[in-house]
C-alpha cells in the first residue's frame, strides 16, 4: 500500500510543489515543426516563427511558403488551424490563432510525391496513431476554399516596429540612467552634483532654443521625431502587403505585393508572344506593361487581360486593386494587330 505524500513544513503536498515553465524557444521550434506537418497537398515549408509564453498562454507565429499553384487563403487556414492544435496539445498552452506569415511560394513543393499509406513506418489519414493512452492527433484539416467572413472588415495588419521602439526606448533609458546616476547620490547621500550637470544647466540656462542655432536645431529634431513617433503608433504600417478576405472572425491574412506581382507575371508570360512583362502593383492600382513578338495585338491584349484578371481575384484579397494593362507592339508587330511592311 503507497503511503500518501507527506506535506511539507508549509503544509503544501509534495506533488502540488513547484512549477514548469516552458521556453518560447520551444513553443516556436514545436510552432515550426507543427506548420512543416500540416497535411495539405505538396506540403509546406516553414521558415521561420516566433513565440511570447506569458504564464499557461502563448502567442505564436510561423513564416511558411505555401505549395503553388493552390488555395493561398484554404492552405494558410490549414496551417493557422494544425499548428494551434498541435502546439496547445504538445505544450500544454493555451495557444491564440496562430498567425501565419506566406513569405514564397514553392513552385516543387506541388510536385512532391504524397506519401503512401501502405508503406511501413507511415500512417494513413485512417490508421490510429500511437499506443493506447497516447493523446490524440490533431483534428483533420479541411482544404474546403472558404467564403470570407461577413461580419469583420478586412484592414491591414499592423507592423510591431521593433527597430524604431527598440532605438528609442535605447535612447530615452541610456538618458535616464545617465542622469539617475547623478541624481539618486545628490538625494540620497547628500553629495554635490556632478560637474557635467552644473556646466549643463548653466549653458541650457544662457542658450535657450532662440539663443543659439545648434539648441534650436535640438529642440526641432526632438519635435520632429516625438511627431514621427505619434504616426508610427497611429498609422499600421506594413505598406508592403494588402490584406486578403478574413475567413472567419479569427483570422487575419496579407499577401505581400512581390507575390501578387509574381502571379500576375506568370499569367501574362503563359500567353503566347507575350515578352518584357513589367507588374507595379500599388495598394489601389496595378499597372501592368507587356512588349507582343508577333500575333495579334487585340487577341493578345484580351488575352493577357483576362489572365491576369484571373490571377488577380485568385489571390483573395479584400480589395482588390483595379487592374491596367498595356501591351506594345514589338519589332515585328504593326500598332494595328498587323505585321508591318
Amino acid at each position: 500500500m503507497t503511503a500518501p505524500p507527506r506535506p511539507s513544513a508549509s503544509g503544501t503536498p509534495a506533488a502540488r510543489r513547484g512549477t514548469t515553465t516552458v521556453a518560447d524557444r520551444a513553443v516556436r521550434r514545436v510552432a515550426q515543426r507543427a506548420a512543416a506537418e500540416t497535411p495539405i497537398p505538396g506540403g509546406v515549408r516553414a521558415d521561420g516563427g516566433s513565440a511570447a509564453v506569458r504564464g499557461a498562454n502563448a502567442r505564436v507565429g510561423v513564416t511558411v511558403a505555401l505549395p503553388y499553384p493552390g488555395g493561398l487563403d484554404a492552405s494558410a487556414l490549414a496551417v493557422q488551424r494544425h499548428v494551434t492544435a498541435r502546439t496547445a496539445e504538445l505544450t500544454g498552452l493555451a495557444v491564440r490563432p496562430v498567425s501565419v506569415r506566406v513569405r514564397a511560394l514553392d513552385r516543387q513543393a506541388a510536385d512532391r510525391p504524397e506519401p503512401d499509406p501502405g508503406q511501413p513506418g507511415e500512417r494513413g489519414p485512417e490508421e490510429p496513431g500511437g499506443p493506447p493512452g497516447a493523446p490524440s492527433a490533431s483534428p483533420p484539416v479541411s482544404l474546403a476554399k472558404p467564403g470570407p467572413h461577413p461580419a469583420r472588415r478586412a484592414r491591414r495588419p499592423w507592423s510591431p516596429r521593433r527597430l524604431p521602439v527598440a532605438l528609442g526606448a535605447l535612447a530615452v533609458a541610456s538618458g535616464c540612467a545617465v542622469l539617475l546616476y547623478d541624481v539618486v547620490p545628490v538625494h540620497a547621500a547628500g553629495r554635490a552634483p556632478a560637474a557635467w550637470r552644473v556646466r549643463l544647466v548653466a549653458w541650457l540656462t544662457a542658450h535657450g532654443p532662440d539663443g543659439g542655432t545648434v539648441t534650436g536645431l535640438a529642440a526641432a529634431g526632438t519635435v520632429v521625431l516625438g511627431l514621427w513617433m505619434v504616426v508610427l503608433a497611429l498609422t499600421p504600417g506594413r505598406r508592403a502587403s494588402l490584406p486578403m478576405a478574413p475567413p472567419d472572425a479569427h483570422t487575419y491574412a496579407d499577401l505581400p505585393r512581390g507575390a501578387v506581382a509574381a502571379l500576375l507575371r506568370d499569367s501574362a508570360a503563359a500567353q503566347p508572344g507575350v515578352t518584357r512583362i513589367r507588374v507595379r502593383v500599388g495598394r489601389r492600382r496595378v499597372r501592368m506593361r507587356a512588349e507582343l513578338a508577333f500575333g495579334d495585338r487585340r487577341s493578345a491584349l484580351a488575352a493577357v487581360t483576362r489572365a491576369a484578371e484571373d490571377a488577380l481575384a485568385g489571390c483573395g484579397l479584400a480589395r482588390p486593386p483595379r487592374l491596367r494593362v498595356r501591351l506594345r507592339p514589338g519589332p515585328g508587330v504593326a500598332a494595328d494587330g498587323g505585321v508591318p511592311e
